[in-house]
């Protein structure tokens, strides 16, 4: 059911003992109706007969699941009570178990048996995903399956109660009996439909007594006044318009006790019809209570831990079964009356459990009088506010129309087969949407060529001409999402020209999500075929704690695709491995990338190129010389300054220190370069940090000096500002032409 919170239900009110008391009490009078009509719902399949069974079971499920499962789970304000899926699996269970042309044809009598273990081995499982930490999967499924197969439910659930509600013959086919108004008793047609009136009307005229408690009281107002015209209805024995005496055919501990001899008799053929329905069951009850946990964390501003009350919910499960009850979870109906009524910590989810007893020993003779037609007024309820009717809105939405032909093939599974047919398809189409999901997108964030970006060190003008000639050798793509069988063909075929053209390929992983066996190959085949004309593969920001907890580059290793000496090349750094692809198209065209020794003198400086030995001695005149260790600073972010720095040998770094201690790396000034020029320029305080990354000699300029130079020497200043103009011009063209490159990508 959608969630539609009021204003006030959004304000957190504190907690109080007698809001948890009165909360409980309300939910109580919700859940219990609603736990008979299911109890009875799934074990009158065995016969008429087996009503009173049911509703004990009922009245048992919701005592346990009240006591246990709040005891453990603790999530605050949730009421756990026998629920639709639960009674909807194991209808199709005692179902098929009755079958004798494709199931065992077990006798009535026996199916008790098998309905307790299947209710155990739901509850151990649901333990088991707690445990596991499977409550954050769980959430993962997609909607329309769930919706889809919650939708099944409530259809099935309504093909089942309207014979019930029309009273009609059992083995009636209900189409013959909807056209066969001969086959109606119209007293158990009566009672329901004012069973449904009341339900539907009761919000318009009370909301302090829940709409089930109106509906049901409502019903067996009418089907005793029904009485004073037919005195028959006032008959409990073998009376199949009402429940009938609560005889715990199935249900309670001694009961179960008593069975254990049938459970002895229980063979590998019988056990093995329950294994699938038994971890159907288990999914769906705990996907419907965490779909409820959800909902109510957006009313009471708390979170629920979702592993926790899985564990509270099996728990619970495990206990009902013991003792013979329904096995149930988290329901929003209860939760929600509980909520609204004042209830706000696990207190209150005892309470219930606890008025839930104190009922079953107080109104037990009451109980046997329900009408069926009520119970099933109710249900009809229930399933009609189940089926999701705003799925035919998506039909007139093309980007809805496959959610729609999901949810609609679950619905016609269910309905044409079984659940448990259907809970195998809502799966298959559960990694389906997944797949055509990643498929839907590209696996390919950004892709960009080398004279479109470069690294962040700075190549001096002769540097760059060749990579903007060559730049396009190389290519750089960032990948995003899930890399595996489902989108490498996708990453191919939109690399495939590139690998034949191109010598190199970096691929930036820090936005993949996943990687399987299929992508890892998949890199081993690009990387041989870039080997063929004398190409390589890189790989850069590798995730090493994602969802999964895989160490991408140890996963490639252990596959032999990165290797030391050859193979896929991995990169610590994205930069670093740009840094490495334009080394080799430089190499390629002449440039040789040794580490030059030697120590320049100002005339081998770019910017200097041209000048006089006047202007030189000069510029020599107002600069020093100072050497750095690698990591030693050469100024800090914040240090008031007036030099330039020239980079003699050795390269520099430009940090920018971020929050927590962390520097992003801005720039990499090597030999032949500068650096510092901003505060030359305004003598303001430096941005970032400069940090020599290897040996480095630098010649230091000082602004003060230079001016007094340029007093002897008029044109120095023109010179000089002229050229660094012009190559902090070029720095910022180039700068300009990477941004609007991002921009447009």
């Amino acid at each position: 059911m959608p969630i539609s919170a009021a204003p006030e239900a959004m304000v957190k009110k504190p907690p109080s003992l007698s809001g948890d008391i009165w909360g409980g009490i309300a939910a109580m009078l919700v859940a219990l109706p609603s736990a008979i009509a299911f109890g009875v719902l799934t074990y009158t399949v065995l016969g008429p007969q087996y009503a009173g069974a049911g509703a004990m079971a009922g009245l048992l499920g919701a005592a346990a699941l009240g006591l246990v499962a709040p005891a453990v789970g603790r999530t605050n304000g949730l009421i756990s009570a026998p629920c639709a899926p639960a009674a909807a699996v194991l209808t199709a269970l005692i179902a098929g178990l009755l079958d004798t042309k494709s199931g065992p044809g077990l006798p009535p009598d026996r199916i008790p048996a098998l309905l307790i273990v299947t209710a155990l081995l739901a509850g151990a499982l649901q333990v088991l995903y707690g445990a596991l930490g499977g409550g954050r999967l769980i959430k993962f499924i997609p909607y329309p399956v769930v919706c889809g197969y919650l939708s099944g439910v409530g259809v099935l659930i309504a093909l089942g109660q309207l014979p019930k509600l029309f009273g009609m013959p059992a083995g009636t086919p209900l189409f013959e009996g909807l056209i066969t108004p001969r086959l109606w008793q119209w007293e158990s047609l009566a009672v329901g439909l004012v069973t449904i009136g009341l339900m539907l009307l009761a919000p318009r005229i009370t909301k302090k007594i829940p709409a089930a408690i109106v509906g049901l009281l409502g019903g067996i107002a009418a089907y005793f006044a029904l009485s004073l015209h037919s005195p028959a209805l006032l008959t409990l024995q073998n009376n199949p318009l009402v429940i009938g005496p609560l005889e715990a055919t199935g249900a309670g501990l001694g009961n179960f006790v008593s069975r254990m001899g049938e459970f002895a008799r229980l063979d590998v053929d019988s056990l093995k019809f329950i294994v699938l329905p038994a971890i159907t069951l288990s999914v769906l009850l705990s996907i419907d209570t965490l779909k409820t946990c959800v909902g109510l964390d957006t009313r009471t501003r708390t979170r629920h831990v979702s592993d926790r009350e899985l564990v509270g919910q099996g728990l619970g499960n495990l206990v009902s079964a013991l003792i013979g009850g329904m096995p149930g979870a988290g329901t929003m109906g209860p939760t929600l009356v509980n909520v609204t009524s004042g209830g706000r910590t696990a207190r209150a989810g005892l309470i219930e459990g606890a008025t839930v007893v104190l009922a079953l020993l107080v109104l037990s003779p009451l109980v046997a009088w329900v009408p069926i037609g009520a119970l099933a007024g109710i249900l009809l309820v229930v399933a009609f506010r189940m089926f999701d009717r705003g799925m035919f809105r998506l039909l007139w939405r093309p980007a809805g129309r496959l959610d729609f032909a999901v949810i609609a093939a679950v619905v016609l599974v269910s309905i044409a087969a079984d659940l448990i047919a259907a809970a195998g398809v809502g799966v298959a189409l559960a990694i389906l949407l997944f797949i055509m999901e990643q498929i839907r997108g590209s696996v390919i964030r950004r892709k960009l060529y080398l004279n479109e970006t470069s690294s962040k060190t700075h190549r001096l003008p002769q540097e760059r001409k060749i990579l903007k000639e060559h730049g396009s050798e190389g290519v750089f793509c960032e990948l995003q999402g899930n890399l595996f069988f489902g989108t490498t063909d996708q990453l191919y075929a939109l690399l495939e020209r590139d690998l034949s053209a191109k010598r190199y390929i970096l691929f930036d992983l820090r936005r993949v999500r996943s990687m399987d066996y299929t992508a890892a190959h998949l890199f081993e085949q690009m990387n041989a075929q870039l080997e063929e004309h004398g190409g390589q593969l890189l790989l850069s920001g590798m995730p090493s704690s994602l969802i999964e907890q895989r160490d991408f580059e140890h996963y490639l290793t252990e596959l032999g695709v990165a290797k030391t000496r050859e193979g896929v090349l991995i990169s610590e750094t994205m930069d670093g491995a740009l840094e490495w692809m334009e080394d080799r198209i430089l190499e390629a065209a002449g440039v040789s990338m040794q580490a030059e020794t030697g120590l320049l003198a100002l005339k081998d400086f770019h910017v200097f190129a041209g000048l006089d030995e006047t202007t030189l001695a000069h510029l020599a005149a107002c600069a020093t010389e100072r050497a750095f260790a690698p990591g030693a600073r050469v100024f800090s972010q914040g240090d008031p300054g007036e030099e330039i720095f020239l980079v003699r040998r050795g390269s520099v770094q430009i940090l920018l220190p971020l929050e927590g201690g962390k520097r992003h790396h801005l720039n990499t000034f090597g030999r032949g370069d500068f650096f510092g020029e901003l505060a030359f320029l305004d003598r303001g305080k430096r941005s970032a940090d400069a940090e020599a990354k290897e040996p480095t000699d630098l010649f230091v300029l000082s602004r003060g000096l230079f001016n007094k130079q340029c007093e002897a020497n008029s044109r120095l200043a023109a010179q000089f500002f002229e050229r660094l103009a012009a190559t902090v011009s070029e720095r910022l063209r180039q700068t300009d032409s990477e941004l609007r490159i991002l921009a447009d990508h």
